[in-house]
């Protein structure tokens, strides 16, 4: 039996949801801005030291991909895609773009599509090595080359190289050694006549080795305040208690922004004690979700909406043209221009929809409707834009304890003097869990006992990491059933090894908790003989498993789910025959 998050058992997906290892780390080091003793390194000789360009300084800044599917890897980018994608930037005014990559595909194509067509974009041009704790020499050797031809072919529009992404901090992509990192980044400044530099996490640059330092013309720090409420608590103050519930949002979002240049204070504050006041810092990423994911990218309940990713751009270039040639960074690239579906739990960070929609934060920069070049000029209107509509942290609102003796969750029969679940439906979790159908006749006669002949019927075609099934609706007050039990009568002939039966509440800091039990046949009843069998389960066992359940709140009374790294099943494992559940109540 075991207790976890259901956002647990998925895999990570992209650099920013791998900051979660790090989480701690950067808590604890946040405020340490000095060098706390470490050595003086030097850097490029100053004489040396390639400056920014003012275009580089002076144009509105994003981060670009053009990827449009769910499938990355077999997805074809055409230059109409491109300059579509092209022409929408320059109607709001973008004139510089990072690419991560220099790929054919991408990097080249975006580069032949500008010149072509006389766009008024600069490129900030990126080489991808691959790390995985490895150098992989010949393929991180291509990469170089294609970056140091592209930028010299593209001279007049690449105006910074940048090698390497997050390399030196999150292990989702981590290179062998800072050293082999420093030598690629020599090997391709030596090749070129531009800055050049490696983008990471805030958390390395504020202590970065001379190994990285030396070789670089300026430091592109990547710096997601909103992920750290996730994954490194207390970091800032982002739920603003004290605030009054009307100006909570705006009290977020202020913090927000000082929280960003807190973190950029402390690489400034690093580079200077360093001996290099003469380094200057870009923000090579940041951004805030427009919608909540609900996995990967962090579950942001209270934080992800339009209006608030409208809230913290406006502060960024309200910062960024303050301080672009004082103490603040020279640039910051926001994250980014479109949402990009291959990242699953970590998509909805851009400006536009994957439909080129504009997004709350920059539908002010055109009309709706209006021609821009080869695209148009559309606003998203599924979400309010204004600062009232933006999401904020709610107090627990507790309703009225449930007093009937039974709180029946799923039956097609009545039971006299029972409550049953208020709002909601069923919903799977798993990528491609499929066949479930809602009172759905049985193929047999057969039904579970003291019920009609309906049942819910679930054949599961499950993701690499498993499937489940669960009842949501309205909050329940279930604080009464704290001695009782949760039954459900459950039907399978041969499924393998354990399921799991979890429930999930909201919590007084509205993080949530879940519990989850991993049954074997003979447990609590459990079965797979292709019978009926009548699960019963304290509700003090899901209580042992985690603490935290707040029954005052209960928001899912009922989850079955097979996620197979906690009930030992290997990933990717299919062919699972069916399985009905029928008659699911908490009792006192």
């Amino acid at each position: 039996m075991k207790h976890t998050l259901l956002s647990d058992a998925l895999p990570a997906r992209t650099g920013r949801w791998m900051r979660a290892a790090l989480a701690a780390t950067l808590a604890a080091t946040l405020v340490a801005c000095g060098g706390g003793g470490s050595t003086p390194v030097t850097g490029v000789e100053v004489s040396k030291q390639r400056p920014l360009s003012a275009e580089f300084t002076t144009r509105k800044a994003v981060n670009y991909s053009p990827f449009r599917t769910f499938n990355r890897d077999t997805e074809v980018i055409t230059k109409a895609m491109i300059k579509q994608d092209m022409d929408l930037l320059v109607a709001g005014g973008f004139g510089l773009i990072r690419l991560f990559d220099s790929s054919d595909m991408v990097a080249r194509q975006t580069l032949e599509v500008i010149r072509d067509n006389s766009l008024d974009i600069k490129v900030y041009l990126g080489a991808y090595l691959q790390g995985y704790g490895n150098s992989k020499s010949t393929a991180n050797d291509a990469e170089a080359a294609r970056a140091i031809a592209l930028a010299n072919q593209f001279s007049a529009i690449v105006l910074a190289v940048s090698v390497g992404n997050e390399m030196l901090v999150f292990d989702f992509n981590k290179i062998d050694n800072p050293a082999t990192l420093a030598g690629y980044i020599t090997r391709v400044r030596n090749a070129i006549n531009q800055p050049v530099t490696t983008d990471d996490n805030y958390g390395f640059w504020k202590s970065a080795p001379h190994t990285i330092t030396d070789t670089v013309d300026f430091v592109a720090l990547h710096t997601y305040v909103e992920q750290d409420t996730v994954f490194a608590e207390g970091v800032w103050d982002w739920q603003q208690i004290a605030a009054a519930p009307a100006s909570r949002a705006t009290a977020m979002m202020d913090a927000a922004i000082a929280a960003t240049k807190v973190q950029y204070g402390a690489v400034r504050s690093y580079l200077d004690f360093a001996g290099l006041p003469h380094l200057p810092i870009v923000v090579g990423e940041t951004g805030w979700h427009a919608v909540n994911t609900g996995g990967g990218g962090g579950n942001l309940p209270f934080r992800a909406s339009p209006a608030n990713q409208k809230m913290f751009v406006d502060r960024l270039r309200a910062w960024e043209a303050l301080d672009r040639t004082g103490a603040g960074p020279r640039t910051v690239f926001v994250f980014e221009a479109f949402d990009e579906p291959w990242k699953l739990d970590d998509n909805f960070w851009g400006m536009f929809t994957v439909d080129r929609k504009a997004r709350c934060a920059i539908q002010a920069l055109r009309p709706d409707g209006t021609a821009a070049g080869s695209a148009t000029w559309v606003h998203d209107k599924s979400s309010p834009c204004d600062a009232a509509s933006a999401l904020s942290f709610q107090t627990l609102d507790v309703g009225t304890a449930v007093a009937a003796s039974r709180f029946t969750v799923f039956a097609d029969a009545a039971t006299a003097g029972e409550a049953v679940q208020a709002g909601g439906d069923w919903a799977a979790f798993g990528k491609q869990t499929g066949g479930v159908t809602a009172d759905r006749p049985l193929s047999s006669a057969s039904f579970a006992p003291g019920d009609g002949p309906q049942s819910l019927e679930i054949t599961p075609t499950p993701a690499d990491y498993g499937w489940g099934i669960l009842r949501f609706g309205t909050a329940s007050n279930l604080s009464a059933f704290a001695g009782g039990s949760l039954t459900a009568w459950i039907k399978t002939a041969g499924y393998p090894g354990k399921i799991e039966i979890g429930i999930s509440t909201d919590t007084e800091d509205r993080k949530g908790a879940e519990a989850f039990l991993q049954l074997a046949p003979g447990d609590f009843s459990y079965c797979n003989t292709g019978a009926w069998c009548k699960v019963t389960i304290p509700v003090a066992a899901f209580l042992a498993v985690n603490p935290r359940l707040d029954l005052r709140a209960v928001l899912l009374p009922f989850v079955i789910a097979d996620r197979y790294a906690f009930t030992g099943k290997p990933l990717n494992t299919t062919g699972l025959p069916r399985i009905a559940i029928d008659n699911i109540y908490w009792s006192k």
